[in-house]
């Protein structure tokens, strides 16, 4: 059993994590951060959900460039081959599921 209190979690470094769970080569893992990541694609679907913060998710389609504006409790869906980075503004936690050693 494990409980996790992310308001209270605080990294490093930007994008540092505290990893929750690893099922069947699908992880779950909480960030924080306080600066932009950069532009990928991930190796698989990614969900990405804002626990604390806003977070100004910039995403590619088609080549046209699109931001959303992601607030706590916000969920983000990138399917394979979905381009994009997140922008926090100011600190924000992050839950983060994908394949284990994806980008």
């Amino acid at each position: 059993m494990k409980i996790v209190r992310a308001r209270e979690f605080r990294a490093e470094r930007a994008w540092g994590a505290l990893d929750i769970a690893c099922m069947n080569g699908i992880t779950t893992r909480l960030h924080w951060t306080d600066q932009p990541y950069r532009w990928h694609v991930n190796d698989g679907q990614e969900v990405f959900a804002v626990l604390d913060g806003v977070v100004d998710m910039h995403y590619r389609v088609d080549g046209a460039e699109s931001v959303a504006v992601l607030e706590t409790g916000d969920v983000f869906f990138a399917d394979v081959g979905c381009e994009h980075v997140a922008h926090p503004r100011g600190a924000a936690r992050i839950l983060v599921v994908e394949h284990a050693g994806s980008v």
